[in-house]
Formats: structure tokens, C-alpha cells, sequence
């Protein structure tokens, strides 16, 4: 039968054009490091993400090409993504977090040509630029002069036409925190990331529409920002963005510019109640604070409830876009009373339209929702990967399920609840440390024979790692030696919050080291940082 529908592909620069065009005066706030403010508004951002294509072009870059940012969140980082996006270009957000090597490794496999970057980066360009390979161009964000965004964009007046063509094309690439070798790419492609945007502005998810006032904390180079600098504009909402997360400075920041929903990591609320119960002022006109990157405690959603706000817990990974399930109050939410809410709210939430959950067994049999049969999660949906950037094959089992390294339990109700990490990687403050490169950073330091790595509970970050180490024979080596040593080859949030030495470490008959057992060995142990 003939289709008698327009057919008009999803491409990235349709949201930015509809922003501009249907609420051109709604604001973008921006706190800068240095602690100015400026304002501008998304016919601005359009404006000026149309100067960086022509910019973009002048400098060679062609459809495809990959042009990379070290950046916290701010208007500028917004014009990079459209503009980027917008001539057809693929944008890379590299998180500035990762140590040297690990930069070294993902700006070199996805070949990125330029580098729009932060001054507060500086250290780490003045470090990495003569080791990148592929990176012709660097471009300060937010200084002026020559090298500056300011600079580039000058020559340039916005009459552009955005690059067209097939939605399947790929518009940004986020690399994984590496938890088991070098990080894994995840492109995304023009139509996975509007269809996600298209679902987290629903109320299901963050509930944006064109009276919010957003405030992400969480970083754009976090996995793809939860989607968020794409979801706001179609909902013509305001965007308010720090380039500092100082508790204090967020805060002030909400209220003056009447804040009504936030995005963070738990961190971020946890320095908030420090802020607070030291005096500060807490925001007086948050309605929704959508929690993800790592589980939020119970404790912690409850206080920010007494606080007058609601609270949604999210799931997600880099290779979901990132939302896969976001906490969401049942018909019944008013009838019940508030440890039932609680408990409801601190699962990590139901399942959007668009997004598929499994449960299987370790033999691949389906396991029942029944809130009791726990088993390896598995996802699917059109903003879920299905291949690694540059990889040989595809990711994903004979019926395209993508296993995301989670063991869990599905609820009758269509609530997904975390039970446990099927790998063993660490998360702290919403990242990930690989144990297993930790404990190969630590058998390289003299005097150490073997390392192991776990994850131990932590009030302000989830988790944090503890390092047992068998010394070798004769061997005197000190913690602190072995933390100097781990400082030149891990990012310093990854050295461990504590060292204890033992005689041996159990081991599988395969001579693997046996996480459980240890862990189970240090299940009382109480860590000094908590």
C-alpha cells in the first residue's frame, strides 16, 4: 500500500531549529568557572551552533569527522553539540576525569580532528597535545583572543544550512569508563538520540515541559548528560548550567533562577546536605530531583522528600543513551503510606515505551517477574547499542538482547530493582574504577606480589575500593609506597581508600582470584574514609 505520510527524517538539528523557532526567548544561564554569568537563549545557541559549522568547514571538518570536547557544562558546550551535530559532524564528549593514558587512548581510537576544550583543561592539554596523534585543531572555549571559540567564530555570520540525510547516521560518540580494558566507543546515531529525547521530557521520566527550569548537574561528557541538553529544548524549556558544582554555589544558583528540576549523581545531593546542615540556604523552588549514575540511598530520598520534592531514581548506562528505567508514582502513590513509598522509590524504577527488560539465568533461560527470581539483566530498544564503535561484531545475543553486566530482579509491577554487579567493577560517585586495572597497577609497584581489588560500601560515594595486598618474600613495602607508585598510573579518585596486607588471596582451581570469597572475608570490615 502506498504510504500517504511525509517522511522526514529525525536529525539532531531539528531540535535546535524547533527550540528556536517555537521558544526562541527562553533562556540558557550560564555560571562560568571564573564565576561570571551570562545569558542567552536558544535562538542564540542556534545562531551561534550555525557560525560553528561554517567555522567547522572552514577548518577542513567534513561530515563524519569526529571533533572532540573537554568540557564541564555551559552555553558554549551547547553550541558545540548543534553545531557539531548540525554539519553533520560526530561529537565526541571526553571525560576529563579519566586518566592520561585512557584519554591518550579514546581521543586516538575515535581520531578526533579538533579539540574544543575548557581553560581549567589546560593542564591536561598542555600534557597530552604533543601524544595525541589525530587532533589537528584546539580551540579554548570559553577565553578569547586567537585559539578562542570567540575567535573562530567571529568571521562567521549563521546563514548555514544544516547538513541533511539519513537519521541512521551517527551524531555522537561516548566512550564507557573502561571498567575491563581500554573504554568501549557507543555511537549513537541522529534518530536513537532524538527518540530518547522524545521519551525522558515525557512525565514518565523528567516531566519537562515549557514552564521547567532545568538545572543538570550531572557533566555533559557523563553519558551523553542523560540526554538532557537534547530533551530541554523540545520542551522549550529554560536551561540554567554551572560550570562548578560547588554545593554552595548550586544552590544559590536554583533559587535565584527558581529551579524546578535537577539531574545528579548522589554525590551531588550529599554535598548539598552538607551545605545545608552547615547553614547554607537550601533551593527553594525544586520540584523534581532525578537521581542516577550509581543507587541513591534509602536515607537520601527520603530527606529530599521532607523536603518538599520529588524524587526519581533512574537506570541507565552509556550504551542505553542513557535511560533505561526511571521511578515513577502508581495510581495508587497518594493511598500509600510513606515506607511503602520509600521502598518503591528506592528500586531503580519502571520501564519507558521503547525499552525492553530481561531477566535470564546463567544457562539463558528466562526468569519470571515475579520481584524474587534475580538473574543477568539484559536490554533492548532503538537508543540500546548494538555494536562497539569500530568493534568487529556486534554486541548482543542471537535475539538481539544487549546483556548490561547487571544482576536484577523484575517486579510484577514493571519495576526493575539492581540487586548486584555481575562484574567487579567499582562505583564511586557515579564513575566506575576497574578493579582489575587497579590491581594491575599495583602488582607493578616493587615489593608486590599479588593485588586485589573490591568494592566496599561508602556513605558519600557509593562505593569505594579496598586494596589487599600480598607482599612479596622479604618484602617490607609500606601503603603509602604503594599509593605513590598507583598515583602515577591511576586517576587519583581511583587510589584506594585503604590498604590492608594479608598472607594470600583465595584463588579459583583455575588460579583466578575468587572475588566472593573475599569479599565475604572482608564483609565486616568498616572503612576508615566512612
Amino acid at each position: 500500500m502506498l504510504n500517504t505520510m511525509q517522511d522526514i527524517e529525525l536529525r539532531v538539528h531539528r531540535i535546535i531549529d524547533h527550540a528556536a523557532r517555537e521558544h526562541p526567548t527562553r533562556e540558557i544561564v550560564t555560571r562560568w568557572a571564573d564565576g561570571r554569568e551570562s545569558r542567552t537563549n536558544w535562538a542564540g545557541i542556534a545562531h551561534d551552533a550555525r557560525r560553528l559549522a561554517q567555522a567547522l568547514e572552514r577548518l577542513g571538518i567534513r561530515p563524519g569527522d569526529r571533533v572532540a570536547t573537554l568540557a564541564m557544562n555551559h552555553a558554549a558546550h551547547l553550541v558545540a553539540w548543534y553545531g557539531v551535530m548540525g554539519m553533520g559532524g560526530v561529537i565526541h564528549t571526553i571525560n576529563p576525569r579519566l586518566f592520561d593514558e585512557q584519554l591518550l587512548y579514546i581521543a586516538d581510537h575515535a581520531e578526533d580532528r579538533v579539540l574544543l576544550y575548557d581553560r581549567a583543561f589546560q593542564p591536561i592539554v598542555d600534557r597530552l597535545r604533543d601524544r595525541w596523534t589525530t587532533i589537528e585543531h584546539y580551540v579554548v572555549m570559553d577565553g578569547h583572543g586567537p585559539g578562542s571559540l570567540a575567535a573562530l567564530l567571529e568571521p562567521e555570520d549563521g546563514a548555514y544550512t544544516w547538513v541533511d540525510g539519513s537519521e541512521r547516521e551517527p551524531c555522537m560518540l561516548a566512550y564507557t569508563s573502561g571498567t575491563t580494558g581500554d573504554p568501549k566507543g557507543v555511537l549513537y546515531t541522529h534518530r536513537s538520540q532524538v527518540l530518547h529525547a522524545l521519551a525522558v521530557i515525557t512525565p514518565a521520566i523528567f516531566n519537562l515541559s515549557s514552564r521547567s527550569i532545568a538545572l543538570p548537574v550531572v557533566p555533559m561528557f557523563h553519558a551523553a548528560g542523560w540526554g538532557l541538553p537534547l530533551a530541554v529544548p523540545i520542551a522549550g524549556a529554560t536551561m540554567v548550567y554551572s560550570a562548578v558544582n560547588d554545593p554552595a554555589v548550586l544552590c544559590d544558583l536554583m533559587t535565584r533562577e527558581r529551579v524546578t528540576h535537577s539531574a545528579g549523581v548522589p554525590t551531588v545531593w550529599l554535598g548539598m546536605f552538607a551545605h545545608i546542615d552547615a547553614g547554607g540556604e537550601p533551593p527553594r523552588h525544586l520540584q523534581l530531583a532525578s537521581i542516577g549514575g550509581s543507587a541513591a540511598p534509602r536515607a537520601m530520598i527520603e530527606r529530599i522528600m521532607a523536603m518538599g520534592i520529588e524524587v526519581a531514581h533512574l537506570w541507565g548506562m552509556t550504551e542505553t543513551s542513557p535511560v533505561g528505567t526511571a521511578g515513577q508514582r502508581p495510581p495508587e502513590w497518594d493511598e500509600m503510606d510513606r515506607e511503602a513509598q520509600l521502598d518503591l522509590l528506592s528500586k531503580q524504577g519502571q520501564i519507558p515505551f521503547n525499552i525492553e527488560l530481561r531477566v535470564i539465568d546463567d544457562e539463558g533461560a528466562l526468569l519470571p517477574r515475579d520481584g524474587i527470581s534475580a538473574g543477568r539483566l539484559q536490554v533492548r530498544g532503538p537508543w540500546v547499542v548494538r555494536r562497539y564503535y569500530r568493534a568487529a561484531e556486534d554486541c548482543l545475543d542471537a535475539d538481539g538482547w544487549f546483556d548490561t553486566g547487571d544482576v536484577s530482579v523484575l517486579h510484577p509491577d514493571g519495576t526493575m530493582q539492581i540487586t548486584d554487579r555481575a562484574k567487579d567493577v567499582i562505583k564511586s560517585g557515579g564513575e566506575w574504577i576497574s578493579s582489575v586495572d587497579l590491581e594491575n597497577a599495583a602488582v607493578g609497584c616493587p615489593g608486590v606480589a599479588e593485588a586485589a581489588a573490591i568494592a566496599m560500601s561508602h556513605p558519600k560515594w557509593d562505593e569505594r575500593p579496598l586494596l589487599v595486598v600480598v607482599r612479596k618474600p622479604g618484602s617490607t613495602v609500606s601503603a603509602a609506597e604503594i599509593n605513590a607508585h598507583l598515583t602515577r598510573h591511576v586517576a587519583k579518585w581511583w587510589l584506594p581508600d585503604e590498604i590492608v596486607f594479608v598472607e594470600a588471596l583465595p584463588h579459583t582451581a583455575t588460579g583466578k582470584l575468587l572475588k566472593t570469597a573475599l569479599r565475604e572475608q572482608f564483609r565486616d570490615h568498616v572503612l576508615a574514609t566512612a
